[in-house]
C-alpha cells in the first residue's frame, strides 16, 4: 500500500508551534501520515522528518531577507526534489510568504494540493500577492475572521478555523508552584522581558530592554525580571548581550506561559507573543527594531496602522507601540510605569484584552484545519 505523505514548510518558531499542534490533530484522525519539510522542534518532536530546520529561513525584514536569499534559492531546488522523490499527498504551508509562494506554485506545477495555513499579511502590505495564492493555492485556512472577504473577492476558497492560540496559550504550572520554581517572590512585581525569537533581533531588543530594567528598578525597588527562552534560544546566545546587565535577570527555559501568566507587565517584541499576552490578560509595550532599510521600505508599503498583532486585531492600539529609535531604555521604562502606577488604565487594558479574545473564535482551531486538509486528501483521490 502507498504510503500517505504530507510536506510541511514553515520557518518561523511561532509557525512551528501551530504546525506541530496541526500534525497532532491529523495523526489523532490518520495515523499513517509521514511528515517531513522544514520545522523546528515542535514538528520534530511529533515525528516529521526535518530536512533543514526553520531557522533556515527565519528573518525579520526586507534587508535581512536578501542576506539569506542564496540560501533560500538551494533550499527551493531541495524541496522540489524532495517532491519529485517522496511524492507528497499534499503540501501544507505556514507563513512564509516569499518562499512558501514560490514553493506553491511549484507543487502546483506537480498536480499536488496546496494547503496554506496562516495566512500572509495582505491586508497589511503587497496585497497584489492575492493573485499569485489565487493560482497556486488550494485552500487557504486563515485565523482570523476579516481575512475571509478579501480572500474571497479573488475568487480563492478560504475557510476561517479560529485561532490555535486558544487551545495553546496555558499555563503548565499552578502560580505558586511557577514562582517558586523559577526563584521568584510572589510579593514582589515581576516584569517579562520578550526580545524575540530570532538571534538577530534579540541581538538588536535585549540591550535596550535590560537597560530600561535598571530604571524601572529605581522607580519601584523590589521589581524583579525574567526572560523566558525562546525555542532556538539559549543562555549562550543571551550572554554576550547582558555582560554589564544592570539588575538580576532570572532565565527560564521552557515554560514561557507560566512566565507570561505570573507577570504584571511584559515587554514584548512584536509578533505572536503580544497575542498570547493578551490571551493571558496581561498588559504589555511592544518593540519593534529592524534595520532602517527594512523598517523605510516598508513603512512605505505597509497600509495598516499598528504594528503588534494584539493592536491589529483588536483595530485600536491597547498596547502602546515602540518602533525603531523609540525603542530606547528611557522611552521603554516610561510606558512600563504609565501602566504599573495607573491601575485604572492597567485594569482597562485588562479588560480591552478579554475583547481580542472574543474576537478570535472558539477553542480547536487546529482540529478543524486538520480536517480541512484530509477533506484535500479525499478530493484529489476522487
Amino acid at each position: 500500500m502507498k504510503s500517505k505523505k504530507i510536506l510541511l514548510v514553515t520557518g518561523e518558531v511561532s509557525g512551528d508551534l501551530h504546525g506541530a499542534h496541526l500534525v497532532g490533530a491529523i495523526q489523532e484522525i490518520d495515523p499513517e501520515f509521514e511528515f517531513t519539510g522544514i520545522g523546528g522542534e515542535g514538528l520534530e518532536k511529533r515525528g516529521m522528518k526535518l530536512l533543514h530546520h526553520a531557522q533556515s529561513l527565519s528573518v525579520v525584514g526586507i534587508s535581512e531577507a536578501f542576506r539569506k536569499l542564496r540560501i533560500a534559492l538551494k533550499l527551493l531546488r531541495e524541496l522540489k526534489e524532495a517532491m519529485e522523490r517522496e511524492k507528497p499527498d499534499l503540501v501544507i504551508l505556514i507563513d512564509c510568504p516569499e518562499f512558501n509562494l514560490r514553493l506553491a506554485g511549484i507543487a502546483r506545477k506537480k498536480g499536488i494540493p496546496v494547503l496554506y495555513y496562516i495566512s500572509p499579511q495582505i491586508w497589511a502590505w503587497r496585497r497584489r500577492r492575492i493573485r499569485l495564492i489565487a493560482k497556486r493555492v488550494t485552500k487557504m485556512v486563515v485565523l482570523f475572521r476579516f481575512e475571509v472577504p478579501i480572500y474571497q473577492a479573488a475568487g480563492v476558497d478560504v475557510e476561517w478555523v479560529g485561532h490555535p492560540l486558544l487551545d495553546i496559550v496555558k499555563p503548565a504550572l499552578p502560580r505558586e508552584e511557577a514562582f517558586q520554581r523559577f526563584g521568584l517572590d510572589p510579593g514582589q512585581k515581576t516584569v517579562a522581558l520578550l526580545p524575540g525569537s530570532r538571534k538577530d533581533e534579540v541581538g538588536r531588543l535585549l540591550p535596550p530592554l535590560s537597560a530600561s530594567a535598571l530604571l524601572l528598578r529605581r522607580a519601584i525597588p523590589g521589581l524583579q525580571f525574567v526572560i523566558p527562552l525562546a525555542p532556538g534560544i539559549s543562555k549562550t546566545d543571551i550572554d554576550p548581550l547582558l555582560k554589564e546587565a544592570p539588575v538580576p535577570i532570572t532565565f527560564v527555559k521552557g515554560f514561557g506561559y507560566d512566565v507570561m501568566d505570573l507577570s504584571d507587565l511584559i515587554i514584548t517584541a512584536s509578533g505572536t507573543a503580544t497575542l498570547e499576552a493578551a490571551l493571558l490578560g496581561k498588559p504589555m509595550v511592544i518593540v519593534y527594531k529592524v534595520s532602517s532599510l527594512s523598517y523605510w521600505v516598508g513603512r512605505a508599503l505597509v497600509r495598516v496602522k499598528h504594528i503588534g498583532l494584539v493592536n491589529l486585531v483588536a483595530g485600536k492600539e491597547i498596547a502602546r507601540e515602540l518602533l525603531q529609535e523609540e525603542v530606547r531604555p528611557e522611552r521603554i521604562a516610561d510606558e512600563a510605569l504609565r501602566l504599573l502606577r495607573d491601575p485604572v488604565l492597567y485594569r482597562k487594558t485588562i479588560e480591552s484584552l478579554k475583547e481580542v479574545r472574543k474576537s478570535l473564535g472558539e477553542p480547536g482551531a487546529s482540529h478543524r484545519a486538520a480536517r480541512i486538509a484530509l477533506s484535500l486528501l479525499q478530493e484529489n483521490h476522487l
